[in-house]
């Protein structure tokens, strides 16, 4: 099932770095961010990542939890992680789970071939597990502030 904008997330489990299992549930009350990127290491996913890494205590401060999405697999995302200290976890869709789910798999022209890839995208998840909003194809410069600001918005007044 498809996540719909302004319906609860559906069900949906995935590994990441740090022995995490996410799933909406586990992480009830609190904003998600999920960013899809396609693949480790390469100079746009490296960028955005840090990016994410730089913003990081803002996001935490805003209530929420940001997780890397890509295909690649937990021993790539350990590297990229620890390469890059990253302060968040990575999620290893290496069935393409979750990359089907949220719709974000191209056809895409790399090198004068066709092949599917990963289109660089945001999803945003509120506190009671909504899907807010979402980014699709997007580029990676002035992007991490745009999603900030969005979680910050969102963000429960005390």
């Amino acid at each position: 099932m498809t996540p719909a904008l302004n319906k609860p997330l559906p069900d949906l489990e995935a590994n990441a770095t740090g022995g995490v299992k996410f799933t909406p549930q586990a992480f009830a009350g609190k904003i998600i961010v999920l960013y899809f990127y396609p693949k480790d290491n390469t100079p746009g996913c490296t960028t955005e990542a840090m990016q994410f890494r730089d913003q990081h205590k803002e996001f935490t401060q805003a209530g929420a939890v940001v997780f890397g999405v890509s295909r690649d697999n937990m021993a790539s995302h350990d590297k990229f992680k620890q390469n890059l200290e990253l302060p968040f976890e990575l999620i290893a869709d290496t069935e393409e789970k979750l990359c089907h789910m949220f719709g974000v798999v191209k056809n895409k022209i790399m090198y004068g071939k066709k092949v599917k890839g990963i289109e660089r995208s945001t999803f945003l998840i509120d506190a009671k597990g909504v899907l807010r909003t979402e980014w699709r194809g997007i580029k990676v410069a002035g992007h991490v502030e745009e999603v900030l600001k969005a979680v910050q918005e969102l963000k429960p007044t005390a």
